[in-house]
């Protein structure tokens, strides 16, 4: 189970797989433990409870060969809670930024950061356990931070995961400016914006005659970033066909164009994007589960802007700098304004934050951006300037009112959170983190 160099021909690392000396969950989505090092990365499958000797020593549970790293380091508990222990290391144990006393144990969340030695340690799984943390730790988007700049220097692929709006692609733009190859092509393809035909052919390319219209030879998007990096984004969107064909580029590192007689050797980094839950869409038979675990090197989980509320000024300045342009004076935000701002929900993410510091520097005539500017204002109080289209969005929805509304889609669909959670329109794990948040029992399945 050592993170060995694992280094390929090419000097390139790539993912070790790895297992414990424990029984694995069967039939779930098990756990699994991932070790980011400036060019090592390793993934662990985890138990559903134990007790976990993380070191250096041949006989730990998981075993990490690095110079960091003591012989007996730590312990890692798996079970209803998460907890890590640190066993007297000589580089220590830090979990949100302070260190642990020998015999010391803390609990974590899922996709918070540990820091072992020089190393980071993430517990990631698509399903929290039952006890996990219902808020995400304080400083998420710091320690995300941080992973994304050890997870940019290595080769394993990357699964970006977030509601519409949070940023993920500015992540992936982060990630690759941050790589080896931030000075070739970083090529983005929508998954969901193109028809099957002309969706494969874009990503593969194609040969001359191969159909109707194919004048000439056409590389496809994966050849243009060739030694770069390629954004799929909304790859949950991905028709059943072309996942077949991505998967062969993934084992095999070759593309064959549409109409192609021979592939073409192939080097790019993947990072797929996506809002949609992939191991429902796994287990509904909409998503390959091969594909998935071949995109899902790591998951980076980006918060929503609800769970990042210090973020939502210095953001609201930034957005409000740029509406100004170069040697432009860009309006303030008034007092009340901006407790507005902080008191929405921002169902749209960083996306409609943008979108409503726009418009409102655009209605504002001196200077200060007042609450009746913002088109997060109820009706009542809405601005005079005409528009005859626009409808202010609700107010958000206040606390008894979305436990009332979680309550009636776990009814509506007998208990079956997948279901419910796509009724709300959010994720399955968001759906978890809102049960645990209104003391919500989770639902057995019938």
């Amino acid at each position: 189970m050592a993170i060995g160099s694992n280094r390929d021909d090419n000097g390139a690392y790539h993912e070790e797989a790895s297992t414990v000396g424990l029984e694995s969950p069967a039939g779930d989505a098990s756990l699994r433990l991932r070790v980011i090092g400036e060019t090592q990365f390793a993934s662990h499958p985890l138990p559903k409870k134990g007790r976990l000797v993380i070191g250096r020593s041949q006989k730990s549970d998981v075993r990490i060969d690095h110079d960091s790293v003591s012989r007996r380091h730590a312990v890692l508990f798996v079970g209803p809670r998460l907890r890590i222990e640190e066993l007297g290391s000589q580089n220590g144990t830090r979990v949100r930024g302070r260190a642990l006393a020998v015999g010391e144990a803390a609990e974590i969340a899922l996709n918070e950061v540990i820091e072992l030695g020089g190393l980071l340690l993430v517990v990631q799984s698509g399903a929290a356990p039952a006890a996990a943390h219902a808020e995400p730790p304080a400083g998420a988007m710091h320690e995300l931070e941080r992973v994304v700049a050890r997870v940019a220097a290595g080769t394993i692929s990357v699964l970006l995961l977030g509601e519409t709006g949070v940023g993920k692609e500015v992540m992936a733009e982060k990630i690759h400016a941050l790589s080896p190859r931030a000075k070739r092509p970083l090529v983005r393809l929508h998954c969901g914006a193109l028809p099957e035909q002309l969706l494969e052919s874009e990503l593969f390319g194609h040969a001359k005659g191969a159909f109707t219209g194919a004048v000439q030879d056409k590389p496809g998007l994966l050849e243009t970033a060739h030694k770069g990096t390629v954004l799929l984004d909304e790859v949950g969107e991905l028709p059943p066909a072309v996942q077949v064909k991505l998967l062969r580029v993934l084992d095999s590192r070759q593309v064959l164009p549409v109409g192609g007689l021979a592939p073409r050797a192939l080097d790019v980094r993947f990072i797929a994007a996506t809002n949609r839950d992939l191991e429902a869409e796994v287990q509904r038979g909409a998503f390959r589960q091969d594909l998935y675990f071949r995109l899902n090197g790591i998951t980076l989980t980006v918060p929503p802007l609800r769970e990042r509320p210090s973020e939502i000024e210095p953001l609201a300045r930034k957005f409000l700098a740029q509406t100004a342009g170069s040697g432009g004076r860009a309006p303030v935000l008034s007092p009340e304004a901006l407790a507005q701002l902080r008191a929405y929900a921002w169902p749209g993410n960083v996306r409609e934050l943008r979108n409503a510091i726009e418009r409102a520097a655009l209605l504002c005539t001196d200077g200060v951006i007042r609450p009746e500017q913002l088109p997060l204002a109820t009706p009542s109080a809405a601005p005079t300037t005409p528009s005859a289209t626009t409808t202010p969005p609700a107010a958000p929805p206040r606390p008894n009112d979305e436990r009332q509304a979680i309550l009636d889609a776990l009814a509506a669909h007998g208990g079956n959170q997948t279901l419910a959670a796509r009724a709300l329109g959010i994720s399955r794990n968001t759906l978890q983190t809102r049960l645990t948040a209104h003391g919500i029992p989770r639902p057995r399945k019938r």
